[in-house]
């Protein structure tokens, strides 16, 4: 008979080979354990039976919340009816073609196909081979460079990792590989110039990708990706003008726009898509998480019809396209998907990101702005932050050692809540499911004063 408290721990400590993890911690059961047995609306429940309000929703991705029977039913109805068949050579499953209409039905304006994968990372594997392909197919051989911002997330495969801005992504794997740039990022709590306004601060993140480009060669250069807000590298809205300035830029020198959009995608800022709320046009759009709100794996590659008609152009010069998953559009996945963002709709979720993601980072600013160890309190839609410094007035940062951040995090835990210390610096994160209640975010923001009183108590 399974001991959970035993057996599972004991397994889990000698076979599990777990992602984003100190394995030696781990191994030698330094590291606190949990296993995850059950969850419901915007908690989950581990095998002890304690119950925690998740207040990042997975990895900001069980949008639609926990325990949805909807899209469990749909999902075990295609299982039954056809488990699985590939997507090549013009094949498909009616889950699969209803979810790619569903998805350029919400998706910004000319947008025009679907590619699905299953990860943000293999999507954004996708969206460079397909710049690639687009410029050799323009006979533009040289312009082959992308460029990314330092404390972008992008994925953790070879080249994705190397668009990954963190350096935990990098350590040790070779990374980033040639071909990948970095620029700055739009991080204004952060900027070097304090005099500067935001939109100061904006034309000179411009003027830096501008610099880049030149000093490339604007001939090698061919896209530029981004997400609308900065979400592992530390849940970081555009300052002011960003992305107008930025696309003045990538349209000047002809460069791709990629809209990764696998966090804000389907409803997180309080728009259907980011790109719609920060007026940006792009080329690809990168679609995951929220996409069948982690019920099934499952992410895409909207293509701009711009770009599909190139790829067209392409697939009649060379024959089908050299590229594609085992999985892609699988059928039971693409249920998911349906059924969720038919979820999305009918409970309302994008405006209630939008009214309750105000209510949230309101109260979370009320009740923490005047601690002096609280620098910025900062998001849009129902995504936020809360980052820690040593000192406000001078903005003199905590010596990384201290790991105040986990600390904090830690003590929320504690308080019955979930929510995320973000990597490369002393911040608080919070992506609850879209179907949080202004009452849950109401114990949200009592637990994190808790957590911050214990962690950061007053002088």
């Amino acid at each position: 008979m399974l001991d959970r408290d035993n057996d599972l721990n004991a397994w889990d400590r000698d076979h599990f080979f777990h992602p984003s993890t100190h394995m030696g911690a781990h191994a030698r059961g330094d590291l606190p354990r949990r296993v995850i047995s059950g969850g419901e609306g915007v908690y989950i429940t581990d095998s002890t039976g304690k119950r925690s309000l998740d207040a990042f929703a997975g990895l900001y991705c069980v949008n639609v919340g926990y325990g949805r029977t909807e899209i469990a039913d749909a999902i075990a109805e295609q299982a039954r009816e056809l488990a699985y068949y590939h997507a090549y050579v013009g094949h498909g499953t009616e889950a699969s073609i209803t979810l790619a209409r569903m998805i350029i039905e919400r998706a910004p304006k000319n947008m025009s196909r679907v590619y699905f994968g299953l990860s943000g990372s293999d999507a954004n594997e996708t969206n460079i081979k397909l710049i690639w392909y687009y410029n050799n197919i323009l006979n533009r051989p040289e312009k082959k460079k992308i460029i990314s911002r330092w404390r972008g997330y992008h994925g953790s495969g070879v080249m994705t990792g190397s668009l990954t801005g963190l350096h935990a992504f990098h350590n040790a794997f070779d990374l980033p590989r040639a071909g990948v740039l970095h620029t700055e990022a739009p991080y204004y709590f952060h900027r070097e110039d304090r005099s500067m306004s935001e939109e100061q601060f904006s034309a000179h993140c411009a003027a830096m990708l501008e610099e880049m480009i030149l000093a490339e060669g604007p001939d090698t250069v061919a896209a530029f990706i981004g997400e609308p807000i900065l979400g592992t590298g530390g849940i970081v809205p555009p300052p002011a003008g960003y992305w107008a300035a930025i696309q003045a830029v990538l349209k000047k020198y002809d460069i791709l726009l990629v809209a990764d959009e696998v966090v804000t995608g389907f409803g997180r800022l309080g728009t259907m898509f980011g790109s719609d709320h920060y007026g940006m046009e792009p080329d690809l759009i990168t679609i995951a998480k929220g996409l069948t709100s982690a019920y099934a794996p499952l992410s895409g590659s909207i293509v701009s019809d711009r770009m599909w008609q190139v790829l067209v152009q392409g697939s009649d010069q060379l024959g089908p396209i050299g590229h594609g998953w085992t999985y892609s559009a699988h059928p039971i996945c693409a249920a998911a998907g349906v059924a969720n963002l038919k979820l999305i709709d009918e409970l309302g979720l994008v405006a209630n990101a939008a009214e309750t993601g105000a209510y949230f980072r309101k109260s979370l600013a009320d009740a923490l702005t005047d601690h002096p160890n609280v620098g910025e309190v900062r998001g849009e839609g129902l995504v936020a932050a809360v980052e820690f410094v040593e000192d406000k007035d001078d903005r003199r940062f905590f010596d990384p050692a201290r790991k105040i951040g986990p600390a904090v995090s830690a003590a929320l835990l504690e308080c019955g809540v979930i929510g995320r210390a973000m990597p490369q610096g002393d911040i608080l994160g919070f992506a609850p499911p879209l179907c949080m209640t202004p009452s849950e975010a109401d114990t949200v923001v009592a637990a994190t004063v808790k957590a911050v009183a214990k962690a950061l108590p007053r002088r």
